[in-house]
């Protein structure tokens, strides 16, 4: 017979609801009624990032297998989990709302009491951005994130930093897309008049880079060379995606409505969604910082407002699919696919 679960039990209530320690209620500080509201906005904060990486690791081992069919569930619950993801980094930005009804002079209360501790020493949060694939290189202030962390929580994260990340293994997939290679597939494209364009890039990448070249206007000169440097993987500012990768990508984006490119599409999509929700978390906690503490330094030691800022402008994990709409052509400019490929893209019947 099963064993009876008790709702307080089930979710440890006792331990939950007993962990919350005011410092300032402690003798001799003076009590600080807003303290338990700074408490437990930053508890949720970790229990909901605790969940992002119960969905973060399962899409990870999910990801990893040496090969993923796209025929199978596997990347539907990938895509399935980033949302879920998503929706929960919209509840942290919502979650600011609640921690503004604390007013600066609230927070002066109790905050000469926090020092050292900061929200930029959660490990967890640090660990998303690494499994996500933010690196320790592309951080901001470097310096200060060695020095501001024990020790062994930043051992803790460097080793996370070298496992394959959500952007690593997003790559391998795409990296593995087929089509452009099988040169039965594009010999209907053969005969078209591709003159003055590249020889080394597939045939169906020379004649999208026409479509492209003739819808450019004449201040958007530098882009060609950008679409040039990303297809083939040369672009200095973009390490994340391999040329083929980024060619896969562009040919999801550009023909999504195929069935067999929706759930890659809905994948892509999710993983720039999730870049836009980490940046408006961002922004949003330094807006708050700003109006309640200024230009002071953070109790951490950072700069406050000043590092926050510099995180939030560089710290985009999938900025490389960002960068691919600058090569997109409107619907009506697209090459038309040969019949070979279209029944590749389709149901099978």
């Amino acid at each position: 017979m099963q064993t009876p679960q008790y709702y307080p039990d089930y979710l440890a209530l006792d331990k939950i609801l007993d962990a919350q320690h005011p410092v300032s209620f402690q003798p001799p500080n003076t009590p600080a009624h807003d303290e338990m509201l700074f408490i437990i906005i930053h508890q949720a904060y970790e229990l909901w990032f605790k969940q992002i990486l119960h969905e973060l690791d399962s899409v990870l081992a999910i990801m990893q297998q040496p090969t993923l069919n796209d025929n199978s569930p596997h990347l539907q619950t990938v895509v399935h989990r980033l949302n879920r993801i998503n929706t929960i980094m919209g509840v942290l930005v919502q979650q600011i709302d609640i921690l503004e009804t604390m007013t600066p002079m609230d927070f002066l209360d109790f905050r000469d009491l926090l020092r050292p501790a900061s929200g930029f020493q959660s490990v967890q949060f640090k660990t998303i951005e690494a499994k996500l694939g933010l690196r320790f290189a592309d951080r901001f202030g470097q310096g200060y994130y060695t020095s501001a962390l024990k020790a062994a929580h930043a051992a803790e994260i460097k080793a996370t930093e070298q496992q394959p990340s959500l952007m690593v293994l997003v790559n391998d997939w795409l990296h593995r897309m087929p089509f452009f290679e099988e040169a039965g597939l594009w010999q209907d494209l053969e005969s078209a008049d591709l003159e003055n364009q590249p020889t080394d890039l597939p045939i169906f990448w020379q004649l999208y880079r026409q479509r492209l070249q003739q819808s450019l206007h004449a201040h958007e000169a530098d882009t060609l060379p950008a679409f040039d440097a990303v297809m083939r993987g040369n672009e200095p500012h973009n390490r994340q995606l391999s040329g083929q990768a980024a060619r896969a990508a562009l040919f999801i984006m550009l023909y999504r409505g195929y069935p067999m490119l929706q759930q890659p599409f809905q994948l892509i999509n999710a993983l720039l969604q999730l870049d836009e929700q980490l940046s408006t978390w961002r922004y949003r906690h330094m807006n708050m910082v700003h109006r309640t503490i200024g230009t002071r330094i953070g109790t951490g030691g950072s700069s406050g407002k000043n590092y926050l800022k510099g995180a939030a402008d560089s710290h985009y994990i999938f900025s490389a699919f960002a960068q691919l709409t600058s090569f997109l052509v409107a619907r009506q400019h697209l090459p038309a696919l040969p019949a070979a490929v279209e029944r590749r893209l389709g149901f099978v019947v």
